[in-house]
């Protein structure tokens, strides 16, 4: 599973405090779901930071997917924004500088490094954000694997908080250009849409459901379109 900072909401604690992070636990039921996803982790387990500063903004995830045998695999993205200038009273662009990468039992995932701008925005209150962000990808070469190429990504990011701060709902949707094995392109898609009831100001419970085509590495057919849900707790510290 690959989940991404909800970079509006933090846009959004910026504007209180100039530091946020959380610890996210999510049972995943992708395993029981799909036969072809049987050695997909049990849980996995998020830590977020994000720091605002004069200039913009540092942010970086690190996901551990574990399984009954212990971590199986490890994946990070560490982003820097640079604020270039205000579109309006509650939106700004963004320089927006990325590098993507891990690793899992069977060797390292493709890195990558992305460089573009981003559009961040939000409502009076800070209620409701948005992140609207347009990047070249540049996927490097592994030793043992497949070789670099040039890619895009357009990235959108979302979160409104309501019923009196009761309940947020979240999530970020992602389209890149892939490769398949022959080397011809591919459109991938990969969303986490979210949906958390906050009992507490540092305790949420709720679920997301990762959504993908062309996203899941499968060998066992030519089927492509997932579903994932999980159950999931978040610890905001």
């Amino acid at each position: 599973m690959t989940k991404r900072i909800l970079t509006s909401v933090l846009v959004a604690l910026a504007a209180i405090s100039a530091n946020a992070q959380n610890i996210q636990l999510h049972y995943d039921f992708g395993r029981h779901i799909y036969s072809e996803e049987k050695t997909r982790q049990n849980i996995t387990a998020t830590f977020e930071q994000f720091s605002a500063d004069d200039l913009g903004s540092w942010y970086y995830f690190v996901d551990l997917d574990v399984d009954k045998d212990g971590v199986m695999g490890a994946y990070t993205e560490v982003s820097r924004e640079f604020t270039i200038a205000p579109a309006s009273e509650s939106s700004s662009f963004a320089a927006h500088m990325e590098y993507d990468g891990g690793m899992g039992r069977g060797g390292s995932y493709q890195s990558a490094a992305l460089l573009g701008g981003a559009w961040n925005g939000h409502n009076a209150d800070f209620s409701t954000t948005y992140s609207v962000q347009a990047m070249y990808k540049q996927f490097f070469k592994q030793t043992k694997g497949p070789k670099g190429y040039a890619s895009f990504q357009i990235t959108g990011v979302w979160s409104t908080t309501f019923a009196n701060k009761a309940c947020t709902f979240s999530g970020f949707i992602d389209f890149w250009r892939g490769e398949k094995d022959n080397h011809h392109g591919k459109l991938v898609i990969l969303t986490e849409p979210q949906i958390w009831w906050n009992v507490h100001p540092k305790v949420s419970i709720g679920s997301e459901v990762e959504i993908s085509n062309n996203f899941i590495y499968n060998t066992k057919n030519d089927k492509t379109f997932f579903m994932n849900p999980t159950l999931a707790v978040k610890f905001n510290l």
